[in-house]
Formats: structure tokens, sequence, C-alpha cells
């Protein structure tokens, strides 16, 4: 086979793979989040990681790319390896990070795939990654926005002996932010 259309399929399986972690997150963490935003970010924003993993997978069986057993394997070992790191992760915060981190490593194909399909002219490959990349920057600004309200919120409910935060910043509510609440209600 050519090497280039082999380049093309393997990259297409890794981002498979990749997102696939990420869409898989979101809906572990729908579920187990003491934080009602978080479940509500999560809930928000899966069913778009979902329609986006179907347009890469039916690319991939487009480009027959289909990844091998062994690769569906290791995906899975990986899956249950990252539940267990998960499950260890206490907090609601660590696991929002966590999806961050893993959220921009897709982002980072995506606009790969967006600015190699224009200038490979492969529509289908640009189009996959526009809409990966703007999904997953609207999710970014969103986590962001949320992970700093609740690192505030975090120090503000722990012992803050020896931190000298001013007078008006530990009485004041984190409207700066948005609510406090980390409420346990689910939505």
């Amino acid at each position: 086979m050519d090497r280039g259309i082999d380049f093309l399929k393997s990259q297409i399986n890794n981002a498979v793979m990749q997102h696939q972690t990420f869409v898989e997150n979101l809906a572990d963490h729908e579920k187990q989040a003491e934080d009602a935003r978080f479940r509500a970010l999560c809930a928000r924003f899966l069913p778009k990681a979902q329609a986006h993993q179907r347009m890469l997978e039916d690319y991939q069986r487009e480009l027959g790319a289909e990844t091998g057993t062994a690769k569906k394997a290791l995906g899975k070992a990986l899956g249950v390896a990252r539940d267990l790191a998960d499950a260890a992760r206490e907090s609601d915060f660590l696991r929002l990070v966590g999806d961050i981190v893993t959220s921009r490593q897709s982002e980072d194909t995506f606009k790969t795939f967006r600015e190699a399909g224009r200038a490979l002219g492969l529509t289908r490959l640009q189009q996959i990654g526009d809409m990966g990349e703007r999904e997953h920057d609207d999710f970014h600004r969103e986590a962001n926005r949320l992970a700093q309200q609740m690192f505030v919120e975090y120090v503000r409910e722990g012992d803050t002996t020896g931190l000298d935060l001013a007078p008006s910043a530990s009485s004041a509510t984190s409207t700066e932010f948005g609510a406090t609440s980390r409420g346990t209600s689910s939505l």
C-alpha cells in the first residue's frame, strides 16, 4: 500500500481511540460526579462528543482503516487502567482537569486534521477536524471556567491558615466565577 494512505489510516485510528477515551470520560463522569455543575457539563457535551466519535469511526471505515483486534484489546486495557486511575482520584476537580487534558489532546489532533485536509484537498478530513476543534474549544472554555470555580471553592472550604487571604477574598463569594454550590442532587 501507499505510505501516505497508511499514515492517514494510522492517524485516524489513533484519533478514534484517543477521542473514545474522552467520550468514555464524559459518560463516566456524568454518572460519578458529585458536583452538579460537572455532571451538567458532561451531559451537555456528551451527545456532541458521541456524534463526533461516530463521524471519526465512519471516516475510519471509509478509509478501510478499522483498528485490528490487538489495538482494540489495547484500547480496552487502557480504558480499564483509566477507570482504575480515575477511581483513585477522589475529587471532581481532578477528574475535570483530566478531562480538559484529554480534550486538549484531541483538539490538537483535530487542528492537524483540519489544516492537513485543507492542504491535501481532503474535504471530509477538513470537516472532521474543523468540527472537532470547535467543539473541544467550547468544552475547554466551559470546563476551565468550572475548574477555576471549583479550585477557589476547595481552597475556601479547607484550612486556609497561613495563606494570608485578604479579608475580602476569604469572606467573598465566588461571584467572579459564578455559583459556589457543589450540590449532590442529580440533574
